[in-house]
């Protein structure tokens, strides 16, 4: 499948291709920012929020209408194994819910949990690997959302523009039509990263504070084989959650680079560092406007 999706992009699909004329002539624009957790995508949207952007998070989304049912479920598994929680869960004079916000997913990132020992806090193998097919639907899904929230975020919340902030592992997905679907109706803007230097900077917040995510399928039984293997482990039961997330991560980054930029042919590109240096939507629309320059020339 992953070679597939490299070869199935299409550079000649249907985009949203400009000059840099045409670009400041488009009245109502609609941005898809692509790449890695940590590069600025998030940053930049709420930026934009406050100039008059519907800030479209797909993990917000995922969050909140895709897996909340799973997400509050789980918890509530938790909470029954407690007799004092368990008496008040049946007699429903308690209730749980989600409190996902967009720049706190919390709640998404503990239910993909790390895969591990479940004694150091990690998910079982069958469990993590269910819980992984839950999110990629789930992402396929808020994707698949975007052109009716682009309707939605002019007729009836009444926003001129619309950022879509999606997350790392759009790459992942190897679903037919969903990439082409955000190329189809909004100016895909990959986020490069800069140099080596950069690369080392990402991977090491990344590491000092491993999070959960998502792999794809085949890449996980190839990885966690390596890494049992190195380790001296038989079962991934065994694994330290924390180190195993680390120990992937660089092997994950540079799996997903050639897919973001199989992806990236079908919009625009600027580096991390030029992102960065963006305060103002002016800078942000002069920053793509240099990107069309250089798809130009």
């Amino acid at each position: 499948m992953g070679r597939f999706f490299l070869e199935s992009i299409n550079p000649d699909w249907q985009t949203l291709k400009f000059t840099v004329d045409s670009f400041r002539a488009w009245e109502r624009k609609k941005i898809t920012l692509l790449g890695m957790s940590g590069v600025g995508k998030t940053h930049i949207s709420n930026m934009l929020r406050r100039h008059d952007w519907f800030h479209y998070s797909g993990d917000y989304r995922i969050g909140t209408r895709y897996l909340d049912e799973w997400i509050l479920d789980l918890v509530k598994a938790q909470a029954m194994q407690q007799p004092f929680l368990r008496d008040l869960l049946r007699r429903d004079w308690i209730y749980i819910r989600n409190n996902i916000k967009v720049d706190d997913l919390g709640p998404v990132l503990s239910f993909v949990g790390k895969l591990g020992d479940p004694e150091r806090g990690g998910v079982p193998l069958e469990d993590f690997v269910r819980r992984q097919a839950q999110y990629r639907d789930a992402e396929i899904a808020a994707v698949r959302d975007v052109p009716e929230f682009i309707r939605k975020a002019q007729e009836v919340y009444g926003y001129k523009h619309f950022i879509n902030d999606m997350g790392g592992s759009l790459c992942e997905l190897d679903e037919p039509g969903v990439i082409e679907l955000l190329a189809e109706h909004t100016l895909i803007l990959y986020i490069k990263i800069t140099d080596e230097e950069e690369e080392r900077k990402l991977i090491a917040r990344a590491q000092s504070a491993p999070k959960p995510l998502y792999y794809r399928p085949e890449f996980l039984e190839e990885e966690l084989k390596v890494y049992l293997e190195e380790k001296g482990l038989s079962y991934a039961a065994e694994m330290d959650p924390d180190d195993f997330t680390r120990w992937i991560f660089p092997r994950l980054f540079r799996s997903r680079i050639p897919r973001y930029e199989a992806i990236a042919k079908l919009g625009y590109t600027v580096t991390s560092r030029e992102l960065a240096g963006v305060a103002s939507e002016e800078e942000f629309l002069a920053l793509l406007e240099r990107a069309i320059e250089r798809e130009e020339s």
